[in-house]
């Protein structure tokens, strides 16, 4: 017959129990044993107060230096300068000279440099400016008369105002016929033909003398 145990004197329900305060008390002894420390006696000293030498601060105040004297300015010494003493010297003027050949002063002619001529310059614009005979009136009846329309530009068409550009000389004449804008088809040559062969025109003047100057001029081409 087994003999069973009543609930109160079973202890295996209370082992848990012991086991963790047993880990508690062990822990707190490893703790203590680390935190445990002896002081010495002999090594606290009483410091005691300290009395310190240190001067006490004086407030110094700034003195101020005045400046130094300024040197001592020299007079100039002023001396007496006695009058002027005249001197009087007795100068012998000889007027008996014996003059035996005759200075001859020869005549020192001046030349003129030769002027180096340059080239007639080309006014575009002067005070007095070219004009054909007539006037424009007369350059305009020059035109009509003289200027024959090309066969290639009226079969084909072409019509509009050519710009001739040419010098007028100091004598009127013309020279440098050139085309500053042509519309072709032989509208360029007839205008510079007509140009060439015009009469002379009255020369541009400047400051009153005849210069040369370059004249542009447009002849217009129309088909009628």
């Amino acid at each position: 017959m087994e003999a069973k145990k009543t609930p109160k004197a079973d202890l295996t329900k209370k082992t848990g129990m012991f086991l963790n305060l047993g880990l508690m008390v062990s822990v707190g002894l490893v703790l203590f044993a680390f935190e445990y420390r002896s002081y010495d006696d002999g090594l606290l000293k009483d410091l005691g107060s300290i009395e310190d030498d240190f001067e006490e601060l004086l407030d110094i105040p700034i003195t101020e230096q005045p400046p130094p004297p300024p040197p001592p300015v020299e007079q100039p010494e002023i001396k007496e300068i006695p009058d002027e003493v005249e001197i009087e010297e007795k100068i012998e003027v000889n007027f008996d000279v014996d003059v035996q050949e005759e200075t001859v002063i020869k005549e020192v002619e001046i030349t003129e440099a030769p002027v180096e001529e340059k080239a007639e310059e080309i006014f575009d614009v002067v005070e007095n400016m070219p004009t054909p005979p007539g006037g424009m009136e007369g350059w305009n009846k020059y035109l009509s008369k003289n200027l024959k329309y090309p066969t290639q530009a009226r079969r084909m068409g072409i019509e509009g105002t050519v710009y001739v550009v040419f010098v007028v000389n100091t004598d009127g004449s013309i020279q440098d016929v050139d085309i500053l804008r042509g519309i072709g088809g032989g509208c360029n040559e007839e205008a510079m033909r007509v140009v060439r062969n015009a009469p002379a025109w009255e020369p541009g003047r400047q400051r009153g003398r005849p210069v040369r100057v370059k004249m542009r001029l447009p002849i217009r081409f129309k088909l009628s």
